[in-house]
């Protein structure tokens, strides 16, 4: 009995561990399985890298592959522009052994550049790429074209017309000049204003025509500027969004009458009163012009006035010397520009108006042309106020020599005491550095352009890093009286981008993200990047 029993427990704890057994074997099955599973989701995860790998290598080499063709299409756009730099160099040459002036040489040059790929007759060219409309004063142009073409065109054909110039005129155009928010000296002066219709070319290659420019069959394209919907001409100057390829401009009718005429005062402390008797006139229209008021060493630079005839010490040139050249050159500490135009009835008018004006004032001497005859400043001033293109300004880069230049521009009020305290704060600063104070106050309707050239000779390298110090202290202490400019060299785009306050940019950004998101077009321009 003992025996049997203990078989059957041996029996018994023989099934258990059998039991036991098969089941450790289910288990390391299923566990097996379980490791298969975790491989399998490995592999997975491989697979998905792997194509995910596979998809950048791809898009990369797509980029790479958009990039070598860009890179190709800038080399083959360089070897033309060296082998027409050869060509202007090799022809610039043979004008020199012929003793072609410098404005004909000029001239002669941009003609064959620009008319290279169209025709040799640079009045062909004119009509070519012109849309004029007189009986409606407009004109359609492309941005090649040089406002010293236009203007011969407009001449030739003896067209009731006048152009609107920037200074100097002959070689600028009127569409780049107009996207960068450039003034001329006409009561058309004002050019963005005068603008009217753009196409431009996006960085994705669509051509938005703005306006009524994209109604197909449309005649009002360069007569309304608004069209439906926003007006989006002003978001592409100073811009990097799109190419300007072609622009409508208005043109001003021809007036029976020009008056040009010029006040002169002696003393600097006389801006405040200037402006003050100024403004009434030019917000009534009275003078329709922008009026200029250039200071000493502006116009004697016009004139062929160089700083070395008077002293060849370095630093600030001191007020005994400007005094002397006033002297000298019959100039004011203050020269004011300005024009009538109309009827002989209205110039009649409205300059005894002006005359007498300056005479309650008690100070200032007229000047007319008349009196002034060929004489330069007034000459070029005078050309520039009918729409006569000239190089004559180009005569500031002589003043020190050496041909570093670069533009101050701060925007006001046309107030007397506003022009005043710029013109102490500049002139202090220039001091300072040892560089002069060559500017004039330009007043349009109620604003206040101070435009001062930063002169110095850029082949010193002592000399340039004095004046970028001196242009960096002229940006940091004129914003902090609340000032900024209106245009600047590159140099200084994205300090200047920086004086309007961090929305402005925020907002430039997502619309240059938008239009270029690859940042094609002109990168930094303003300070817009993407």
């Amino acid at each position: 009995m003992i025996q049997v029993a203990f078989g059957a427990a041996d029996i018994l704890f023989g099934s258990l561990i059998a039991g036991s057994l098969a089941g450790l074997a289910v288990l390391g099955h299923l566990r097996a399985i379980g490791n298969r599973e975790d491989e399998n989701k490995t592999l997975r995860r491989r697979l998905s890298r792997a194509r995910s790998k596979l998809a950048d290598a791809a898009e990369l080499q797509a980029i790479a592959d958009k990039k070598d063709q860009m890179l190709r299409e800038v080399r083959e756009q360089l070897r033309e522009s060296r082998a027409m730099a050869h060509q202007l160099e090799a022809r610039a040459s043979e004008l020199f052994a012929n003793n072609i002036s410098r404005d004909e040489m000029v001239m002669e040059l941009l003609a064959s550049t620009d008319l290279e790929e169209l025709t040799d007759d640079p009045h062909e060219y004119v009509r070519l790429v012109n849309t004029f409309t007189p009986e409606m004063m407009t004109r359609r142009t492309m941005e090649r074209v040089t406002l010293a073409q236009l203007y011969d065109y407009i001449e030739e054909n003896k067209l009731p017309l006048m152009l609107s110039f920037s200074a100097p005129s002959a070689i600028a155009g009127p569409v780049g000049n107009t996207m960068d928010r450039g003034v001329g000296y006409t009561p058309y002066g004002e050019h963005f204003l005068m603008q009217c219709g753009m196409e431009l070319v996006l960085a994705n290659g669509d051509v938005l025509r703005t306006g009524m420019g994209g109604v197909k069959g449309d005649k009002a394209w360069q007569v309304f500027k608004w069209g439906y919907g926003p007006t989006l001409d002003g978001m592409f100057t100073q811009s990097n969004y799109g190419i300007c390829t072609k622009m409508g401009f208005w043109l001003m009718p021809k007036p029976p009458v020009f008056k040009p005429f010029e006040i002169k005062f002696d003393n600097e402390a006389d801006i405040n009163e200037i402006v003050e008797m100024l403004r009434p006139l030019r917000i009534a229209n009275i003078i329709p012009n922008a009026v200029v008021i250039a200071g000493t060493l502006w116009e004697a630079a016009t004139c062929g006035v160089r700083r070395s005839d008077y002293i060849t010490e370095p630093g600030a040139t001191p007020d005994s010397v400007l005094a002397q050249i006033r002297k000298d050159k019959h100039l004011g500490a203050w020269n004011v520009y300005c024009a009538l135009y109309g009827s002989p009835e209205q110039v009649e008018v409205n300059w005894k108006i002006v005359t007498e004006t300056i005479k309650r004032a008690g100070k200032g001497r007229i000047v007319t042309q008349e009196e002034a005859g060929d004489t330069q400043p007034f000459k070029y001033r005078a050309q520039l106020m009918s729409g006569v293109p000239n190089l004559q300004e180009f005569g500031l880069y002589n003043w020190r020599g050496g041909g570093g230049s670069m533009w101050f521009a701060p925007v006001s009020q046309a107030r007397g005491s506003e022009c005043d305290k710029q013109y102490a704060l500049a002139k202090k600063i220039l001091n300072k550095h040892g560089l002069d104070y060559v500017g004039e106050f330009i007043v349009g309707w109620r604003d206040m352009h101070h435009v001062i050239d930063v002169l110095y000779d850029r082949s010193s390298e002592e000399e340039t890093q004095r004046a970028n110090a001196c242009f960096n202290e002229l940006l940091d202490e004129f914003e902090k009286e609340g000032y900024a400019v209106y245009r600047v060299n590159t140099a200084f785009q994205e300090r200047v981008a920086q004086s309007y306050g961090p929305v402005k940019r925020s907002v430039e950004r997502k619309i240059k993200r938008a239009l270029d998101p690859n940042g094609i077009l002109s990168p930094g321009k303003s300070g817009i990047n993407i």
